[in-house]
Protein backbone atom coordinates (compact mmCIF):
# COMPACT_ATOMS: atom_id res chain seq x y z
CA UNK A 1 0.00 0.00 0.00
CA UNK A 2 1.49 3.85 -1.26
CA UNK A 3 1.73 5.93 1.99
CA UNK A 4 -0.87 8.10 -0.01
CA UNK A 5 -3.06 9.60 2.77
CA UNK A 6 -6.55 11.92 1.68
CA UNK A 7 -6.91 14.69 3.57
CA UNK A 8 -4.97 13.13 6.38
CA UNK A 9 -7.38 10.22 7.25
CA UNK A 10 -6.52 7.13 8.26
CA UNK A 11 -6.54 3.83 6.76
CA UNK A 12 -8.54 1.10 8.52
CA UNK A 13 -8.94 -2.68 7.91
CA UNK A 14 -11.52 -4.67 7.21
CA UNK A 15 -12.26 -8.10 8.11
CA UNK A 16 -9.25 -10.96 7.82
CA UNK A 17 -8.84 -11.56 3.95
CA UNK A 18 -10.46 -8.66 2.21
CA UNK A 19 -8.29 -6.53 0.53
CA UNK A 20 -8.69 -3.13 1.33
CA UNK A 21 -5.94 -0.34 0.02
CA UNK A 22 -8.80 1.95 -0.54
CA UNK A 23 -10.58 1.92 2.87
CA UNK A 24 -10.91 5.01 4.01
CA UNK A 25 -12.41 6.75 7.36
CA UNK A 26 -12.26 10.04 8.14
CA UNK A 27 -11.12 11.79 11.63
CA UNK A 28 -13.00 11.30 14.20
CA UNK A 29 -12.38 15.42 15.01
CA UNK A 30 -13.93 16.23 11.41
CA UNK A 31 -17.21 17.95 12.78
CA UNK A 32 -18.84 18.71 8.87
CA UNK A 33 -22.15 16.82 9.00
CA UNK A 34 -22.81 13.45 7.07
CA UNK A 35 -23.98 14.59 2.89
CA UNK A 36 -27.59 13.40 2.41
CA UNK A 37 -27.65 14.47 -1.24
CA UNK A 38 -26.49 13.05 -4.82
CA UNK A 39 -25.69 13.84 -7.74
CA UNK A 40 -25.06 11.62 -10.49
CA UNK A 41 -24.46 11.13 -14.87
CA UNK A 42 -23.93 8.35 -16.43
CA UNK A 43 -23.14 7.01 -19.98
CA UNK A 44 -21.51 4.20 -21.98
CA UNK A 45 -20.09 4.59 -25.42
CA UNK A 46 -19.18 1.68 -27.93
CA UNK A 47 -16.19 3.67 -29.64
CA UNK A 48 -14.69 4.34 -33.02
CA UNK A 49 -13.54 0.74 -34.18
CA UNK A 50 -15.49 -1.61 -32.12
CA UNK A 51 -19.27 -3.12 -33.69
CA UNK A 52 -21.09 -4.41 -30.18
CA UNK A 53 -20.91 -2.29 -26.92
CA UNK A 54 -20.18 -4.95 -23.89
CA UNK A 55 -19.78 -2.11 -21.42
CA UNK A 56 -22.98 -2.08 -19.08
CA UNK A 57 -23.30 0.91 -15.90
CA UNK A 58 -26.15 0.36 -13.65
CA UNK A 59 -27.48 3.26 -11.28
CA UNK A 60 -30.07 1.75 -8.16
CA UNK A 61 -31.54 3.15 -5.34
CA UNK A 62 -33.16 1.40 -2.60
CA UNK A 63 -34.85 1.44 1.20
CA UNK A 64 -35.82 -1.58 3.45
CA UNK A 65 -38.77 -2.60 1.02
CA UNK A 66 -37.51 -1.98 -2.65
CA UNK A 67 -35.31 -1.61 -5.06
CA UNK A 68 -35.65 1.27 -7.95
CA UNK A 69 -33.85 1.64 -11.21
CA UNK A 70 -32.45 5.37 -11.70
CA UNK A 71 -31.82 7.24 -15.15
CA UNK A 72 -28.47 8.15 -16.59
CA UNK A 73 -28.62 11.03 -14.74
CA UNK A 74 -30.36 12.65 -11.73
CA UNK A 75 -30.33 13.80 -7.87
CA UNK A 76 -31.89 12.93 -4.94
CA UNK A 77 -31.55 12.47 -0.77
CA UNK A 78 -30.29 9.46 0.85
CA UNK A 79 -32.36 10.24 4.38
CA UNK A 80 -34.70 8.00 3.25
CA UNK A 81 -32.75 5.34 0.99
CA UNK A 82 -28.92 4.82 -0.19
CA UNK A 83 -27.64 4.53 -3.89
CA UNK A 84 -25.85 2.08 -5.64
CA UNK A 85 -23.86 2.84 -9.02
CA UNK A 86 -21.99 -0.08 -11.18
CA UNK A 87 -19.66 -0.12 -14.03
CA UNK A 88 -19.21 -3.69 -15.55
CA UNK A 89 -16.68 -4.03 -18.67
CA UNK A 90 -18.16 -7.74 -20.83
CA UNK A 91 -15.73 -10.32 -22.48
CA UNK A 92 -16.05 -13.15 -24.22
CA UNK A 93 -19.21 -12.52 -25.39
CA UNK A 94 -20.95 -10.09 -27.47
CA UNK A 95 -23.31 -9.60 -24.60
CA UNK A 96 -21.25 -10.47 -21.39
CA UNK A 97 -21.43 -7.00 -19.66
CA UNK A 98 -25.02 -6.88 -19.97
CA UNK A 99 -25.09 -9.86 -18.64
CA UNK A 100 -22.77 -9.61 -15.80
CA UNK A 101 -25.36 -6.22 -14.82
CA UNK A 102 -28.44 -7.82 -15.30
CA UNK A 103 -27.33 -11.30 -13.24
CA UNK A 104 -25.30 -8.28 -10.41
CA UNK A 105 -28.56 -6.56 -10.51
CA UNK A 106 -30.56 -9.64 -9.31
CA UNK A 107 -28.02 -9.99 -6.74
CA UNK A 108 -28.36 -6.50 -5.54
CA UNK A 109 -32.24 -6.78 -5.49
CA UNK A 110 -31.98 -9.54 -3.12
CA UNK A 111 -29.50 -8.71 -0.98
CA UNK A 112 -29.51 -4.86 -0.30
CA UNK A 113 -32.70 -3.96 1.03
CA UNK A 114 -32.44 -5.82 4.46
CA UNK A 115 -29.32 -4.59 4.73
CA UNK A 116 -30.53 -0.75 4.76
CA UNK A 117 -29.17 1.15 7.39
CA UNK A 118 -26.09 -0.73 7.99
CA UNK A 119 -23.78 1.54 9.83
CA UNK A 120 -20.41 1.06 7.29
CA UNK A 121 -18.16 3.08 9.72
CA UNK A 122 -18.53 0.07 12.12
CA UNK A 123 -15.54 -2.21 11.24
CA UNK A 124 -17.98 -5.30 12.12
CA UNK A 125 -20.33 -4.34 10.33
CA UNK A 126 -22.61 -6.22 7.56
CA UNK A 127 -21.50 -3.85 4.65
CA UNK A 128 -18.37 -5.97 3.54
CA UNK A 129 -20.31 -9.44 4.02
CA UNK A 130 -23.43 -8.25 1.79
CA UNK A 131 -20.78 -6.59 -1.28
CA UNK A 132 -18.76 -9.75 -0.92
CA UNK A 133 -22.28 -12.57 -1.30
CA UNK A 134 -22.62 -10.10 -4.29
CA UNK A 135 -19.96 -10.99 -6.12
CA UNK A 136 -19.66 -14.30 -5.08
CA UNK A 137 -22.70 -14.93 -6.21
CA UNK A 138 -22.36 -13.11 -9.67
CA UNK A 139 -19.30 -15.00 -10.59
CA UNK A 140 -20.98 -18.26 -9.76
CA UNK A 141 -24.03 -17.67 -11.91
CA UNK A 142 -21.64 -16.56 -14.52
CA UNK A 143 -19.64 -19.64 -13.96
CA UNK A 144 -22.62 -21.85 -14.22
CA UNK A 145 -24.06 -20.37 -17.75
CA UNK A 146 -20.33 -21.10 -19.01
CA UNK A 147 -20.87 -24.65 -18.40
CA UNK A 148 -24.21 -24.95 -19.60
CA UNK A 149 -24.55 -23.08 -22.40
CA UNK A 150 -21.50 -22.73 -25.32
CA UNK A 151 -22.39 -19.12 -26.82
CA UNK A 152 -21.34 -18.15 -22.80
CA UNK A 153 -18.60 -19.83 -22.33
CA UNK A 154 -15.34 -18.15 -20.95
CA UNK A 155 -17.95 -15.24 -20.87
CA UNK A 156 -16.04 -12.75 -17.71
CA UNK A 157 -17.02 -8.76 -16.51
CA UNK A 158 -15.06 -6.59 -14.56
CA UNK A 159 -17.47 -5.05 -12.14
CA UNK A 160 -16.76 -1.84 -9.89
CA UNK A 161 -19.96 -0.47 -7.67
CA UNK A 162 -20.54 1.83 -4.95
CA UNK A 163 -22.94 1.76 -2.08
CA UNK A 164 -23.92 5.13 -1.17
CA UNK A 165 -25.01 6.03 2.78
CA UNK A 166 -25.04 8.90 4.58
CA UNK A 167 -21.71 9.88 5.29
CA UNK A 168 -20.00 6.69 3.61
CA UNK A 169 -19.90 5.51 0.24
CA UNK A 170 -18.90 1.18 0.14
CA UNK A 171 -17.16 0.04 -2.66
CA UNK A 172 -16.47 -3.83 -4.04
CA UNK A 173 -14.05 -4.47 -7.04
CA UNK A 174 -12.72 -6.88 -9.27
CA UNK A 175 -11.33 -6.69 -12.64
CA UNK A 176 -9.52 -3.44 -14.19
CA UNK A 177 -12.23 -0.93 -14.29
CA UNK A 178 -12.04 1.61 -11.92
CA UNK A 179 -13.20 3.92 -9.00
CA UNK A 180 -11.53 7.06 -8.50
CA UNK A 181 -12.34 9.19 -5.00
CA UNK A 182 -12.11 13.32 -5.93
CA UNK A 183 -12.50 14.84 -2.44
CA UNK A 184 -13.28 18.16 -2.87
CA UNK A 185 -10.20 19.24 -0.98
CA UNK A 186 -7.36 17.28 -1.67
CA UNK A 187 -6.00 15.31 -4.74
CA UNK A 188 -7.52 12.27 -6.27
CA UNK A 189 -6.38 8.87 -5.55
CA UNK A 190 -7.78 5.55 -7.66
CA UNK A 191 -9.27 3.79 -4.77
CA UNK A 192 -9.10 0.24 -6.78
CA UNK A 193 -6.48 -1.66 -7.67
CA UNK A 194 -6.56 -3.28 -11.37
CA UNK A 195 -6.57 -7.27 -11.42
CA UNK A 196 -3.20 -7.59 -13.00
CA UNK A 197 -0.08 -8.05 -12.80
CA UNK A 198 1.15 -4.17 -14.70
CA UNK A 199 -1.08 -2.91 -12.03
CA UNK A 200 0.72 -4.21 -9.05
CA UNK A 201 4.23 -3.43 -10.80
CA UNK A 202 2.87 0.27 -11.04
CA UNK A 203 1.74 -0.04 -7.01
CA UNK A 204 5.07 -1.27 -5.95
CA UNK A 205 6.46 2.02 -8.58
CA UNK A 206 8.68 -0.43 -11.07
CA UNK A 207 7.04 1.55 -13.64
CA UNK A 208 5.10 4.77 -13.91
CA UNK A 209 1.57 5.86 -15.83
CA UNK A 210 3.07 6.22 -19.16
CA UNK A 211 5.02 2.41 -18.80
CA UNK A 212 1.70 1.50 -17.78
CA UNK A 213 -0.17 2.09 -20.61
CA UNK A 214 1.78 1.22 -22.93
CA UNK A 215 2.55 -1.85 -21.64
CA UNK A 216 2.21 -5.17 -23.69
CA UNK A 217 0.10 -6.89 -20.98
CA UNK A 218 -2.29 -4.29 -19.71
CA UNK A 219 -5.07 -5.95 -20.44
CA UNK A 220 -4.20 -8.95 -18.97
CA UNK A 221 -6.22 -9.73 -16.21
CA UNK A 222 -5.45 -12.10 -13.02
CA UNK A 223 -9.22 -12.08 -12.26
CA UNK A 224 -12.56 -11.49 -13.45
CA UNK A 225 -16.19 -12.29 -12.85
CA UNK A 226 -16.69 -15.53 -14.39
CA UNK A 227 -14.78 -16.52 -17.28
CA UNK A 228 -11.76 -18.78 -16.43
CA UNK A 229 -11.17 -17.15 -13.00
CA UNK A 230 -11.64 -20.26 -10.38
CA UNK A 231 -11.75 -18.26 -6.86
CA UNK A 232 -12.49 -14.63 -6.99
CA UNK A 233 -11.59 -12.20 -4.50
CA UNK A 234 -13.09 -8.98 -4.99
CA UNK A 235 -11.62 -5.60 -3.35
CA UNK A 236 -13.69 -4.76 -0.39
CA UNK A 237 -13.90 -0.92 1.55
CA UNK A 238 -15.39 1.82 2.15
CA UNK A 239 -14.12 5.82 2.33
CA UNK A 240 -16.09 8.42 4.26
CA UNK A 241 -17.96 11.22 2.60
CA UNK A 242 -17.92 14.77 2.87
CA UNK A 243 -20.13 17.70 1.10
CA UNK A 244 -18.78 18.13 -2.01
CA UNK A 245 -16.71 14.76 -3.06
CA UNK A 246 -16.71 13.52 -6.19
CA UNK A 247 -16.84 9.72 -7.14
CA UNK A 248 -15.77 8.49 -10.65
CA UNK A 249 -16.39 4.77 -11.98
CA UNK A 250 -15.20 3.74 -15.82
CA UNK A 251 -13.99 1.38 -17.64
CA UNK A 252 -10.71 0.64 -18.89
CA UNK A 253 -12.29 2.50 -22.76
CA UNK A 254 -12.01 5.64 -20.79
CA UNK A 255 -8.51 5.09 -18.69
CA UNK A 256 -7.18 4.49 -22.33
CA UNK A 257 -8.05 7.51 -23.65
CA UNK A 258 -7.54 9.84 -20.81
CA UNK A 259 -4.50 10.44 -18.06
CA UNK A 260 -4.95 10.26 -14.36
CA UNK A 261 -4.27 14.53 -14.38
CA UNK A 262 -6.80 15.12 -17.26
CA UNK A 263 -9.86 13.32 -15.36
CA UNK A 264 -8.79 14.99 -12.27
CA UNK A 265 -9.24 18.41 -14.24
CA UNK A 266 -12.26 17.57 -16.22
CA UNK A 267 -14.28 15.83 -13.34
CA UNK A 268 -14.18 18.69 -11.24
CA UNK A 269 -15.27 21.17 -13.91
CA UNK A 270 -18.54 20.00 -14.41
CA UNK A 271 -20.82 16.78 -13.17
CA UNK A 272 -20.87 15.24 -17.13
CA UNK A 273 -20.01 12.03 -17.69
CA UNK A 274 -20.93 12.43 -21.50
CA UNK A 275 -18.10 14.97 -21.24
CA UNK A 276 -15.56 12.62 -20.17
CA UNK A 277 -16.79 9.99 -22.56
CA UNK A 278 -16.74 12.00 -25.66
CA UNK A 279 -13.10 13.24 -24.43
CA UNK A 280 -11.94 9.91 -24.11
CA UNK A 281 -13.21 8.29 -27.37
CA UNK A 282 -11.68 11.68 -29.49
CA UNK A 283 -8.75 10.54 -28.15
CA UNK A 284 -8.55 6.97 -28.59
CA UNK A 285 -11.67 5.08 -28.74
CA UNK A 286 -10.34 1.82 -29.45
CA UNK A 287 -12.34 0.04 -26.69
CA UNK A 288 -15.66 0.31 -25.16
CA UNK A 289 -16.15 3.53 -23.23
CA UNK A 290 -18.27 3.59 -19.67
CA UNK A 291 -17.90 6.42 -16.83
CA UNK A 292 -20.62 7.23 -14.20
CA UNK A 293 -19.30 10.90 -11.82
CA UNK A 294 -21.22 11.06 -8.54
CA UNK A 295 -21.48 13.52 -6.61
CA UNK A 296 -22.53 14.00 -2.46
CA UNK A 297 -23.71 16.96 -0.67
Amino acid sequence: MRANPVREAKFLPLSVGFRCSGCVQRMADEPAPPPLEIRWSGVTDTGRFRKNNEDAFLALTFDAREVRYLGREGEGSMQEADYVFAVSDGMGGAKAGEVASKIATEKITKLLPASFKIEASRADSGFAEVLEEIFLETHASLVELGRHYEECRGMGATLSLCWFMPGWMAFGHVGDSRIYYLPKDGPMRQVTEDDNHVGRMFRRGEINEREARNHPRKNVLDQVLGGKTRKVDPQLGRVGCLPGDRFLICSDGLIDGMWDRRIDEMAREELSADRLVQYAVAESGRDNTTAMLIEVG
